[in-house]
Formats: structure tokens, C-alpha cells, sequence
């Protein structure tokens, strides 16, 4: 095969579905063009990524790369084609049963030509009706699936003519969502949507969570800080004593509510990370000891 996507993702062929995932959002975080800027390459590698994560988090689509490599696309159709040259068969409510054509033409005493010709007739269309779904893979960042997206895709259609249609990716869409778009002729368009790894964000259903770093002392006294949400800046509060991985619930800034109203959000989790200060000058390292000293004398910790 010319590209193997559990090489790229860096993964075994029996890998499971949560060490796909996990080896996908370490690369794409890795890659991602927001933390590599003017990097070609970084460019590709998130592409490839994001392509070879398309196929092996779908099991249906795993199982046929796991069958037919790089032809995989094209599954459906190569099994058409074995089917077809087994002999013949009919199939009734999605089961096929096959038969030996030679037995049944002793059985009919005759040419099986005309008998098989309507078949044949019904094989080729139901063939040209498959040809006329087409899926479109789509990257979108956070910030699109946040707000709503629009993306353009050349397609083949039913004549076998290229043709380039635009697509409205509505908001709240995630991995796993489709936008389908029926054509005049026809032919059926899926765009499979994937969002992409955002570097300050994870996103669990409609709720986000992120990270906040903080001043020691911003985190033992409390106060304000700033944070900038995808609705916009917002000012957190931060209660005194705010130990390290603390979460403050911010109400109505997560991912838009899928199928709520258009003002229905998610929540926005931010869990606190204070910093040891660095760099101390005198008079801090003074007032560091003094208060060590207090903690002391005051019974708060062991000398």
C-alpha cells in the first residue's frame, strides 16, 4: 500500500478503538497548524493524520481498509464484482443465496442468457445507483464547529462530470456528524465531519473544558483573571485558597447545544494551575520566610 494508516498514527493493526483516538490527539496536537505556523511540512503531517484517523475510529470503514488497503473506497463495489463472477446468486431482505448455474441449466434444459438478462439488467443499475453516493471527508476547526462553517467539494455526478458544490456545515457538529446533500441528478453527497484538536480546549459533548494558569498568590488570596472563551473575553473569579486542579463552572460558554435552542450552550469547566513564583528577589524571598515562619508559630504545618 502506498500509505499505511496505522503506521502514521503509530499504532498496532489491533489496536483498539481508545488507543486510536488517543494516538490521533497526541499527534494532532503535536502538528496542529495553530502551534506550527509557516510549516509545510507540520501542514502535511496534520492532514495525513486527520485522513488516517477518518478511516481507523470507523469501524466500518477500518474493517474495509483492514480488507482492501488503499481500496478501500471502493469496497462495495469490488465485492459487487467477486459476487458477480462467482456465478450468480439472489438476494431477498439483504441475505444471498447462492446457486450453481451449471446444475440449474440441466435443470432448464437451455441457455441461461435470456433467463439472466433482466438480472444482469437490475445488477447494473442498482450499481450505477451505488455510484451516485459520494462521501466527502471534512476538517473543521473548534471555533467553525463552534459558530458554523461552509466548505466546497468537486464531486463526481450520476454523468460522470465533475461537478463543485458548496455545503453549510451547521454549528454544534462533531466528529461523526454528517451533512448530506441531494443533488438534481441524483447523486448523493455525505461530508463525514471531523473537528480537529483544539490546543486550549477538549470538548466532551456540549460542555469544553480548559486550563488556567495562576499566580501563587492569586490562587491562595483569590481575586480576577482574565480568559478568553469562544463566546469572547470573560473575567473568572477565583475564590481564595484555590488549590491546584480546582474547576469553576462557567455557565452557558461551552459548545452550542445540539438540537436545543439557538441560545442554549454547553458549560465551560476551567480547572485552576497555580505557578510557583521564580525568580525571587530579596524582599520576596524575605517575605516568603516570614511567612513560613507564621505557619509555624501558628500551628498550620510542621516546623
Amino acid at each position: 500500500m502506498a500509505k499505511d494508516y496505522y503506521e502514521v498514527l503509530g499504532v498496532s493493526r489491533n489496536a483498539d478503538e481508545k488507543a486510536v483516538r488517543s494516538a490521533f490527539r497526541r499527534l494532532a496536537r503535536e502538528y496542529h497548524p495553530d502551534l506550527n505556523p509557516d510549516d509545510k511540512e507540520a501542514e502535511r503531517k496534520f492532514k495525513e493524520i486527520n485522513e488516517a484517523n477518518e478511516v481507523l475510529s470507523d469501524a466500518d470503514k477500518r474493517a474495509k481498509y483492514d480488507r482492501y488497503g488503499d481500496n478501500w473506497m471502493h469496497a462495495d463495489r469490488m465485492r459487487e464484482r467477486s459476487g458477480a463472477s462467482a456465478g450468480g446468486g439472489y438476494t431477498s431482505y439483504g441475505t444471498t443465496f447462492d446457486f450453481d448455474l451449471g446444475n440449474l441449466g440441466d435443470l432448464l434444459g437451455g441457455d441461461l442468457d435470456d433467463l439472466f438478462s433482466a438480472s444482469r439488467r437490475r445488477a447494473r443499475t442498482r450499481a450505477r445507483m451505488r455510484s451516485q453516493h459520494t462521501d466527502v471527508a471534512v476538517s473543521i476547526s473548534l471555533e467553525e464547529a463552534f459558530s458554523g462553517a461552509a466548505r466546497t467539494a468537486t464531486v463526481a455526478a450520476a454523468n460522470g462530470e465533475s461537478k463543485r458544490i458548496e455545503v453549510t456545515i451547521p454549528r454544534a457538529v462533531d466528529s461523526g456528524s454528517r451533512v448530506h446533500i441531494s443533488l438534481d441528478d441524483g447523486t448523493q453527497v455525505f461530508f463525514n465531519i471531523s473537528v480537529l484538536p483544539h490546543p486550549r480546549f477538549t470538548r466532551e459533548g456540549d460542555n469544553l473544558f480548559a486550563e488556567l494558569s495562576l499566580q501563587f498568590e492569586d490562587a491562595a488570596l483569590g481575586g480576577e483573571a482574565e480568559f478568553r472563551s469562544l463566546k469572547g473575553r470573560i473575567v473568572v473569579t477565583i475564590p481564595p485558597n484555590c488549590a491546584s486542579g480546582r474547576r469553576i463552572r462557567i455557565a452557558g460558554h461551552g459548545m452550542p447545544a445540539r438540537g436545543g435552542a439557538a441560545d442554549e450552550y454547553g458549560d465551560l469547566y476551567i480547572s485552576v494551575k497555580p505557578e510557583l513564583p521564580a525568580n525571587l528577589s530579596d524582599d520576596e524571598r524575605q517575605l516568603l520566610t516570614e511567612f513560613r515562619r507564621l505557619r509555624i508559630e501558628n500551628g498550620k504545618r510542621a516546623p
